[in-house]
Parts: structure tokens; C-alpha cells; sequence
């Protein structure tokens, strides 16, 4: 047998490995990830991109409406340009997390510019609300080797992913992500955006209309939504 008839069916599944440990949710080849909680009763809703002043402050009064909690993943430069609104969602009983400073793509950085994206959306966070994240999500999902090194020099105790994706971050019909968030069940991490990382005001008003259609369903459910740090230690790895 030609060697190169092994070397090169070994060399793509390696490469096909490599990509499913970046870009996959549930991967844990590059270090540990969060994407489902334990509890049977319980859902955390998470928030990507944000603040966003065009439609944070209709996303909380949404929220207050059914008592739901949510985590939410902000970007650094944004924070800085909206620190009052980062502080808000905080006081309102939000958690805050760190999505990086200017949500660069990870896969291509090194370990020290992921860890200077990481310190200087903390600093943002920190300078707004009196509190540092403790949790981080990479931008668009993506993550590598180096990832880690990153999370631990920038102080962050873990990477959290998701279980259920919207797929909201571009504009749609409302009734695209509602169908979408059909799976959604107990124990689940859902993903959703609340702000665009290509412009400070994003339109997403899609996403708050998906949401008045499924709080109340998921409310009638008996679903408590929680945040992640109301779930900490309790906590399921992305292979289960």
C-alpha cells in the first residue's frame, strides 16, 4: 500500500477533528466548556453582543415582565460606550460576562492578545459595574489550544457555550427563531443577542419578538430562568 494511501485520510481526519474542537459547542478538545445545567426545573438564557442601547432597555423590561434572569456576554468597547446600561442590567439581577474587548475571531490569536481582548473587556465591566465576570463565551463560538492559558491570565474561571442557538444574529421573520427555540427543554443553555458586534445600535428586534412568543410559553412550562452563576456547581459538560 502506498503511504501516502495512510498519510493523507490520517492527516484530514486530523484536520476535521481540529476544526469539530473549534467550532463545535459541544467539543471539549481545546479545554472545559459549560452548555447545560443539571437541574430538571431550571433554563439559562444567555446574551450575546451587547450592550446594545437600541434594544438592551426593551430586553430587561422584557425580562422584569416574567421574572427571568438572564446572563449576558458583553462586549468590551461597547461597555465602555454604554457603561449606565452594562450598570443596569447588573442592578436588575443580571450576570454579566466577557465576550473579549472587540470580538475578534480566537482561533488565530495567541494566547497573550486573547488574554489582552479578555483583561480589557474586564477592566470595561469592572470600571461600569463594580464587578468582575467571571465567565466567558469566544466570539461566533470559536476557540483553540491557547484558549485556556487566556481564560486563567485574564482571572475567568470557565468558558460557557450553549446547548440551543437561536441563530438570531442576522436579520429574519421573528417566526424563524421562534421555531428554532421549539427545542428548547429544561436544563438548557440558550444562545440569543441582544447586540451586533458590527455596529453599536444593531437591529434586533427580532429577537424581542421570538421572546414575547416563548417567555410565557416556557413560564406556563414551570421553568425558573436562571443565570450562571445561580447554576454554578451545578453544571453538565458539553458531552451530556
Amino acid at each position: 500500500m502506498n503511504a501516502w494511501e495512510i498519510v493523507l485520510p490520517a492527516v484530514g481526519a486530523g484536520a476535521g477533528l481540529c476544526a469539530w474542537g473549534a467550532l463545535h459547542p459541544a467539543s471539549q478538545l481545546f479545554g472545559p466548556t459549560i452548555r447545560r445545567i443539571r437541574h430538571d426545573a431550571q433554563l439559562a438564557l444567555t446574551f450575546d453582543d451587547g450592550p446594545n442601547p437600541a434594544v438592551t432597555p426593551h430586553l430587561l423590561d422584557l425580562l422584569d415582565r416574567y421574572q427571568a434572569r438572564a446572563t449576558f456576554f458583553l462586549i468590551g468597547r461597547y461597555v465602555r460606550a454604554c457603561p449606565g446600561l452594562a450598570a443596569e442590567s447588573a442592578a436588575r439581577g443580571h450576570v454579566l460576562g466577557n465576550h473579549t474587548d472587540t470580538h475578534p475571531s480566537l482561533v488565530w490569536l495567541s494566547a497573550g492578545r486573547i488574554a489582552e481582548e479578555l483583561n480589557r473587556c474586564q477592566e470595561a465591566i469592572e470600571q461600569a459595574t463594580g464587578r468582575r465576570a467571571r465567565w466567558m463565551r469566544p466570539p461566533y463560538g470559536f476557540r483553540g489550544p491557547q484558549l485556556w492559558s487566556a481564560v486563567r491570565q485574564a482571572g475567568l474561571e470557565g468558558v460557557a457555550m450553549w446547548s440551543v442557538t437561536g441563530r438570531d444574529w442576522k436579520m429574519q421573520p421573528a417566526s424563524r427563531v421562534v421555531e428554532r427555540l421549539r427545542r428548547v427543554r429544561a436544563g438548557d443553555i440558550v444562545l440569543l443577542h441582544d447586540g451586533d458586534p458590527r455596529a453599536l445600535e444593531g437591529n434586533r428586534r427580532h429577537t424581542l419578538a421570538a421572546l414575547e412568543a416563548c417567555l410565557p410559553r416556557w413560564k406556563d412550562a414551570g421553568l425558573e430562568f436562571v443565570t450562571l452563576e445561580r447554576i454554578d456547581g451545578r453544571l453538565k459538560a458539553a458531552a451530556t
